[in-house]
Protein backbone atom coordinates (compact mmCIF):
# COMPACT_ATOMS: atom_id res chain seq x y z
CA UNK A 1 0.00 0.00 0.00
CA UNK A 2 1.03 3.59 -0.51
CA UNK A 3 1.32 5.78 2.56
CA UNK A 4 -1.67 8.01 1.59
CA UNK A 5 -3.81 4.85 1.45
CA UNK A 6 -3.39 4.26 5.18
CA UNK A 7 -3.18 7.78 6.62
CA UNK A 8 -3.73 11.45 5.90
CA UNK A 9 -0.65 13.62 5.58
CA UNK A 10 -0.48 17.26 6.67
CA UNK A 11 2.37 19.73 6.81
CA UNK A 12 3.15 21.20 10.19
CA UNK A 13 2.54 24.84 11.05
CA UNK A 14 4.80 27.27 9.18
CA UNK A 15 6.30 29.71 11.66
CA UNK A 16 7.07 33.15 10.22
CA UNK A 17 9.88 33.65 12.70
CA UNK A 18 11.45 32.18 15.80
CA UNK A 19 8.84 30.85 18.22
CA UNK A 20 9.51 32.30 21.65
CA UNK A 21 8.23 30.38 24.65
CA UNK A 22 5.83 31.89 27.15
CA UNK A 23 4.74 31.06 30.68
CA UNK A 24 1.35 32.76 30.32
CA UNK A 25 -1.05 30.61 28.33
CA UNK A 26 -0.33 29.94 24.69
CA UNK A 27 -0.39 26.61 22.85
CA UNK A 28 1.82 23.61 23.43
CA UNK A 29 4.24 23.01 20.54
CA UNK A 30 6.26 20.12 19.18
CA UNK A 31 9.29 21.18 17.18
CA UNK A 32 12.07 19.22 15.53
CA UNK A 33 14.38 19.66 18.52
CA UNK A 34 11.77 18.19 20.87
CA UNK A 35 12.27 14.73 19.39
CA UNK A 36 15.23 12.80 20.80
CA UNK A 37 17.67 10.84 18.63
CA UNK A 38 15.82 7.62 19.44
CA UNK A 39 12.46 9.16 18.49
CA UNK A 40 11.05 9.84 21.93
CA UNK A 41 8.89 12.88 22.68
CA UNK A 42 8.65 14.02 26.30
CA UNK A 43 5.48 16.13 26.76
CA UNK A 44 6.72 17.63 30.02
CA UNK A 45 9.60 19.28 28.14
CA UNK A 46 7.48 20.93 25.46
CA UNK A 47 7.17 24.72 25.42
CA UNK A 48 4.18 27.00 24.90
CA UNK A 49 4.05 29.83 22.39
CA UNK A 50 1.65 32.80 22.21
CA UNK A 51 -0.41 31.77 19.18
CA UNK A 52 -4.16 31.45 18.68
CA UNK A 53 -6.86 30.79 16.06
CA UNK A 54 -4.84 28.04 14.36
CA UNK A 55 -6.43 25.36 12.14
CA UNK A 56 -6.99 22.03 13.86
CA UNK A 57 -4.99 20.14 11.21
CA UNK A 58 -1.74 21.44 12.71
CA UNK A 59 -2.45 19.91 16.13
CA UNK A 60 -1.43 16.40 17.10
CA UNK A 61 -3.00 14.11 19.66
CA UNK A 62 -2.27 10.62 21.00
CA UNK A 63 -2.40 8.20 18.08
CA UNK A 64 -0.97 10.66 15.56
CA UNK A 65 2.49 10.20 14.05
CA UNK A 66 4.99 12.96 13.30
CA UNK A 67 7.65 12.65 10.60
CA UNK A 68 10.93 14.56 10.52
CA UNK A 69 11.23 15.87 6.97
CA UNK A 70 14.50 17.73 7.57
CA UNK A 71 17.86 16.74 9.04
CA UNK A 72 19.99 13.62 8.96
CA UNK A 73 17.34 11.45 10.61
CA UNK A 74 14.08 11.25 8.67
CA UNK A 75 12.10 9.04 10.98
CA UNK A 76 8.61 8.86 12.43
CA UNK A 77 7.50 9.04 16.07
CA UNK A 78 4.17 8.17 17.67
CA UNK A 79 2.37 10.64 19.89
CA UNK A 80 1.44 8.58 22.94
CA UNK A 81 -1.07 9.01 25.77
CA UNK A 82 1.34 11.04 27.91
CA UNK A 83 0.33 14.07 25.83
CA UNK A 84 -2.58 15.46 27.83
CA UNK A 85 -3.65 18.16 25.38
CA UNK A 86 -3.36 18.86 21.65
CA UNK A 87 0.06 20.17 20.61
CA UNK A 88 0.98 22.30 17.61
CA UNK A 89 3.32 20.46 15.22
CA UNK A 90 5.74 22.88 13.59
CA UNK A 91 7.48 22.43 10.24
CA UNK A 92 9.66 20.62 9.28
CA UNK A 93 7.49 18.10 11.12
CA UNK A 94 4.75 16.48 9.07
CA UNK A 95 1.59 15.10 10.67
CA UNK A 96 0.41 11.59 9.75
CA UNK A 97 -3.05 10.53 10.94
CA UNK A 98 -3.46 6.77 10.54
CA UNK A 99 -6.67 5.06 9.52
CA UNK A 100 -6.80 2.86 12.63
CA UNK A 101 -9.01 0.33 10.84
CA UNK A 102 -6.08 -0.38 8.54
CA UNK A 103 -2.88 0.46 10.42
CA UNK A 104 -1.78 0.94 14.02
CA UNK A 105 0.07 4.20 14.74
CA UNK A 106 2.95 2.26 16.32
CA UNK A 107 3.23 -0.02 13.30
CA UNK A 108 3.09 2.91 10.90
CA UNK A 109 6.01 4.61 12.66
CA UNK A 110 7.90 1.31 12.81
CA UNK A 111 7.43 0.66 9.09
CA UNK A 112 8.57 4.17 8.13
CA UNK A 113 11.70 3.73 10.26
CA UNK A 114 12.69 0.44 8.61
CA UNK A 115 15.52 0.22 6.01
CA UNK A 116 13.28 -0.09 2.89
CA UNK A 117 11.44 3.17 3.66
CA UNK A 118 14.65 4.88 4.72
CA UNK A 119 16.30 3.91 1.41
CA UNK A 120 13.30 5.43 -0.36
CA UNK A 121 13.91 8.70 1.47
CA UNK A 122 17.65 8.55 0.75
CA UNK A 123 16.90 8.51 -2.97
CA UNK A 124 14.39 11.37 -2.66
CA UNK A 125 16.44 13.59 -0.32
CA UNK A 126 17.31 17.10 -1.48
CA UNK A 127 19.67 19.76 -0.26
CA UNK A 128 23.40 19.83 0.29
CA UNK A 129 23.91 21.51 3.66
CA UNK A 130 20.52 20.55 5.11
CA UNK A 131 18.92 17.28 4.04
CA UNK A 132 15.24 17.69 3.16
CA UNK A 133 12.61 15.11 2.25
CA UNK A 134 9.98 16.43 -0.21
CA UNK A 135 6.32 15.79 0.56
CA UNK A 136 5.97 13.96 -2.77
CA UNK A 137 8.29 11.20 -1.53
CA UNK A 138 5.78 10.40 1.22
CA UNK A 139 2.95 10.24 -1.29
CA UNK A 140 4.69 7.48 -3.25
CA UNK A 141 6.14 5.58 -0.29
CA UNK A 142 5.06 1.92 -0.48
CA UNK A 143 4.66 0.02 2.80
CA UNK A 144 3.86 -3.58 3.69
CA UNK A 145 0.68 -3.44 5.77
CA UNK A 146 -0.32 -6.83 7.25
CA UNK A 147 -3.50 -7.48 9.22
CA UNK A 148 -3.96 -5.71 12.56
CA UNK A 149 -3.16 -8.85 14.58
CA UNK A 150 0.20 -9.25 12.84
CA UNK A 151 0.91 -5.55 13.33
CA UNK A 152 0.30 -5.89 17.07
CA UNK A 153 2.76 -8.80 17.28
CA UNK A 154 5.44 -6.93 15.32
CA UNK A 155 5.08 -3.83 17.51
CA UNK A 156 5.21 -5.92 20.71
CA UNK A 157 8.33 -7.82 19.63
CA UNK A 158 10.03 -4.60 18.53
CA UNK A 159 9.28 -3.03 21.93
CA UNK A 160 10.81 -6.04 23.70
CA UNK A 161 13.89 -5.85 21.47
CA UNK A 162 14.29 -2.17 22.33
CA UNK A 163 14.03 -2.97 26.06
CA UNK A 164 16.67 -5.67 25.64
CA UNK A 165 18.98 -3.25 23.85
CA UNK A 166 18.55 -0.63 26.57
CA UNK A 167 19.24 -3.21 29.30
CA UNK A 168 22.34 -4.45 27.47
CA UNK A 169 23.69 -0.89 27.35
CA UNK A 170 22.93 -0.43 31.06
CA UNK A 171 24.69 -3.68 31.97
CA UNK A 172 27.73 -2.72 29.88
CA UNK A 173 27.95 0.65 31.65
CA UNK A 174 27.68 -1.01 35.08
CA UNK A 175 30.45 -3.45 34.18
CA UNK A 176 32.69 -0.64 32.98
CA UNK A 177 32.18 1.31 36.21
CA UNK A 178 32.83 -1.81 38.30
CA UNK A 179 36.02 -2.54 36.37
CA UNK A 180 37.18 1.05 36.87
CA UNK A 181 36.63 0.72 40.64
CA UNK A 182 38.53 -2.57 40.77
CA UNK A 183 41.43 -1.16 38.78
CA UNK A 184 41.44 1.98 40.93
CA UNK A 185 41.64 -0.09 44.10
CA UNK A 186 44.43 -2.20 42.62
CA UNK A 187 46.34 0.92 41.66
CA UNK A 188 46.03 2.28 45.21
CA UNK A 189 47.33 -0.98 46.69
CA UNK A 190 50.32 -1.04 44.34
CA UNK A 191 51.29 2.62 44.74
CA UNK A 192 53.05 2.44 48.19
CA UNK A 193 55.10 -0.57 47.15
CA UNK A 194 56.15 1.16 43.96
CA UNK A 195 57.23 4.28 45.88
CA UNK A 196 59.19 2.16 48.38
CA UNK A 197 60.95 0.33 45.57
CA UNK A 198 61.99 3.62 44.01
CA UNK A 199 63.29 4.94 47.34
CA UNK A 200 65.48 1.89 47.86
CA UNK A 201 67.20 2.27 44.51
Amino acid sequence: MLLPDVCTIHSGYTARGRLEGTHDGGVLTIQLGDISTNGNIHPERLTRVPLDDLPDRYFVRPGDVVFRSRGERNTASVIDKRLQEPALAVLPLLVLRPNIDVVLPEYLAWAINQPPAQRHFDLAARGTNIRMIPRSSLDDLALEIPDIGTQEKIVAIDALAEQERALAILVAEKRRKMLSLILGERANKLRPATLQERASR
